[in-house]
């Protein structure tokens, strides 16, 4: 008998559209070995403000590429207000209902994996997976209420973060087993002093690692197939710094903008930045480089995700911004990271994570806490490097997308399962 697992991932409908995504992925390697999963998604796209019509029930199943999508109906909502909370807690509670409803007809699965951002998709697994009997596998995948304490959304020692602390250490405890995205979640958990060895209640031998990755196959075929024209891209007498993702005040692009500037002054090489995404910060970027004279910062708008590996094939040197905080610590998860890795071209970064990968497998430049003129000096650096030591990060690139390739980390959690 095929054993079914559910996966729980509010998040999962930009995989069900993109056919693409970790839990796509996971998903696609566990039917080839002999797996049934399914795939619980919100109705709403949270990248995309879409949501997709369910009349009259609760849910609609729908099947890509062999893999069913159960699609949990949400409210609509727009950016992170109250609406957006509506819609997490919407989800949560018709979760049951339709749980309850697709077991009576395809029958109860053997696990469920159930996966954050937000907690309440942990609870109802935890919850739903006691009902059936069957075990729960917690996923976490960003650390509530650690990242918003972080980023100075909620002190924490107000009432509310105590609240949800002590409902992260209930999920923690009652998890069959728990994978952390990011590979310092054991020292997480230490920290809290959740621990056994602290006197907690939490045993590290139920703690395990599977960071995001890339599905290797998928990348190479996109780059091939999903090929298009562009002056910028097909310009082989300039070095192309390239960002991909989204442009908003959280990601603080302008810094990337900025060093652009300086680079426009200080180099002697054509050095372009391609800036491929939106959101609404992009508008007055475009006009700071307007206003400022920078004319080597080309923003190319948002691409379909199968473009993505084409984009970065003509890249020379791709970029990771990110925002200082005190989660870094415990390492990081980023999903460009990863298609990065597998464009075998080196990456340089503003910010250096805890068991930061870029450093291990010695693929590219970590420059911790940059500001523009730092990181305009590294690029430039890569600009003018010898040709075999460049070559090097790119085969170390290319080493880095082959240890993280979805194949291996799907061997990974069937160990778990």
């Amino acid at each position: 008998m095929k054993k079914t697992v559910w996966i729980w991932n509010h998040y999962a409908t930009n995989m069900y559209k993109d056919r693409a995504g970790r839990h796509y992925s996971f998903a696609e390697i566990l039917l080839k070995r002999g797996y049934n999963p399914i795939i619980f998604c919100a109705s709403t796209n949270h990248f995309s403000n879409e949501n997709i019509e369910i009349m009259n029930k609760k849910y609609l199943v729908d099947t890509v590429d062999e893999i069913t999508f159960v699609i949990v109906k949400t409210p609509d909502y727009v950016g992170n207000a109250k609406k957006r909370l509506y819609n997490m807690l919407t989800f949560y509670k018709n979760l049951f209902p339709v749980a309850k409803e697709y077991a009576q007809i395809n029958g109860k699965p053997d696990l469920i994996l159930a996966s954050s951002v937000h907690p309440l998709t942990l609870i109802a697994g935890i919850q739903m997976a006691k009902k059936f009997k069957v075990p729960c596998i917690c996923e976490v995948r960003d650390l509530w209420p650690e990242s918003i304490v972080a980023y100075g959304s909620l002190k924490r020692t107000s009432l509310i973060a105590k609240v949800l602390y002590r409902g992260e250490k209930w999920i923690y405890e009652r998890a069959d087993k728990l994978i952390f995205t990011m590979e310092g979640g054991s020292d997480y958990i230490i920290k809290q002093g959740w621990n056994k060895q602290k006197g907690g209640s939490i045993d590290l031998q139920k703690v395990h690692h599977i960071n995001n990755g890339v599905d290797l196959a998928a990348f190479k075929e996109n780059e091939r197939v999903y090929k298009f024209e562009d002056l910028d891209l097909d310009n082989e007498k300039t070095f192309k710094v390239i960002y991909t993702g989204s442009i908003r005040l959280v990601n603080n692009v302008k810094t990337i903008v900025e060093a652009a500037q300086v680079v426009k002054n200080e180099s002697v090489n054509k050095i372009i930045f391609l800036i491929y995404g939106d959101g609404s910060d992009r508008k007055n970027l475009e006009d700071f480089c307007k206003e400022n004279n920078i004319n080597n910062v080309v923003f190319k708008g948002y691409v379909n995700k199968n473009r993505i590996p084409y984009v970065l094939s003509k890249s020379n040197l791709n970029i990771i911004h990110f925002e200082d905080n005190q989660i870094k610590k415990y390492g990081a998860s980023l999903n460009k990271m990863f298609e990065y890795f597998a464009s075998g071209k080196p990456t340089v970064s503003d910010c250096e994570f805890g068991y930061d990968l870029i450093k291990r497998y010695n693929c590219g430049m970590v420059v911790d806490h940059a500001d523009p003129e730092q990181l305009a000096k590294t690029i430039i650096e890569f600009s003018n490097m010898p040709k075999n030591q460049y070559e090097q990060y790119c085969k170390n690139a290319i080493a880095a997308a082959n240890d993280y390739d979805y194949q291996r980390l799907t061997e990974k959690l069937i160990e778990l399962i």
